[in-house]
């Protein structure tokens, strides 16, 4: 077949899982960097495409949000075909060799650890010095679209966050899930074009995208704190992203295809 069964795609899932725990920490950090990066950027791309449309977001809402769905796939393509370390994808491929207890929990969550604050360092620096000191986004709708987006994703109560987190990495890590289920490089773009699509057009919460989305409003004056940021946003869209990945892809998959 031209791609793996679901039970084969678990086997590759755990073979992955492997090759991260045997990476080495620094190595794992420099990927981090290049994953939030990648984030970073397909998250630009969308502001500058769907952001710029504020008269079609006015008379058609949901075509708008499409455009800006559709090209945000960009940074986990990236991530996926070249190679890096997201957290939100972290998030499920070590549960069904922690469940099997095939490796330690102690595994994941080391990774999990670097990684954050790998894709956290990656989506500063392309907020920053790529789009904030380029004015790359100055005095157009896109800026004005990234200011509206942070405050929204900060006026959230905690559960609403948090379960929009869910819903997010339950797409997420499907998406990566498809990717591995694919042989070759058209059929992973395909893969995981869908599923990132779908949550972003649906408006649900990423932790990774959100450290550039909300950074770059605050860069460019929005009336945002950095506790604000942080605690509004990123701590639940985090904790919803552990739980969609770990639990409705990671877990899930597991006892299906895995477990004993």
């Amino acid at each position: 077949m031209g791609f793996n069964s679901p039970k084969e795609t678990v086997e590759v899932v755990n073979h992955t899982a492997e090759a991260k725990r045997d990476t080495a920490s620094k190595k794992v950090f420099v990927l981090a960097i290049l994953a939030g990066g990648y984030i970073a950027m397909g998250s630009l791309l969308a502001l500058i495409v769907g952001g710029a449309m504020p008269g079609l977001a006015q008379t058609n809402p949901g075509l708008q949000k499409f455009f800006f769905g559709a090209v945000f796939p960009l940074g986990l393509i990236l991530c996926a075909v070249a190679g890096a370390e997201l957290f939100t994808g972290n998030t499920a491929y070590f549960i069904p060799s922690v469940l099997s207890k095939r490796m330690s929990v102690k595994v994941p969550l080391k990774n999990w650890a670097i990684v954050y604050v790998g894709n956290f360092i990656g989506s500063i620096i392309v907020a920053y010095f790529l789009v904030y000191l380029t004015e790359v986004i100055m005095h157009s709708p896109s800026m004005d679209s990234a200011i509206k987006i942070a405050i929204a994703k900060t006026s959230n109560p905690f559960y609403k966050t948090f379960l929009k987190g869910i819903a997010c990495n339950w797409m997420v890590a499907l998406a990566m899930w498809l990717a591995y289920a694919a042989k070759d490089i058209t059929g992973k773009i395909l893969g995981i074009w869908f599923p990132v699509m779908a949550f972003v057009a649906m408006g649900f919460e990423h932790c990774v995208a959100n450290m550039f989305f909300i950074p770059v409003a605050i860069f460019h004056g929005a009336d945002i704190t950095w506790m604000d940021f942080i605690v509004k946003n990123l701590i639940p869209a985090t904790l919803g992203n552990i739980v969609g990945g770990g639990l409705f892809v990671g877990t899930a998959y597991w006892y299906a295809y895995d477990k004993k």
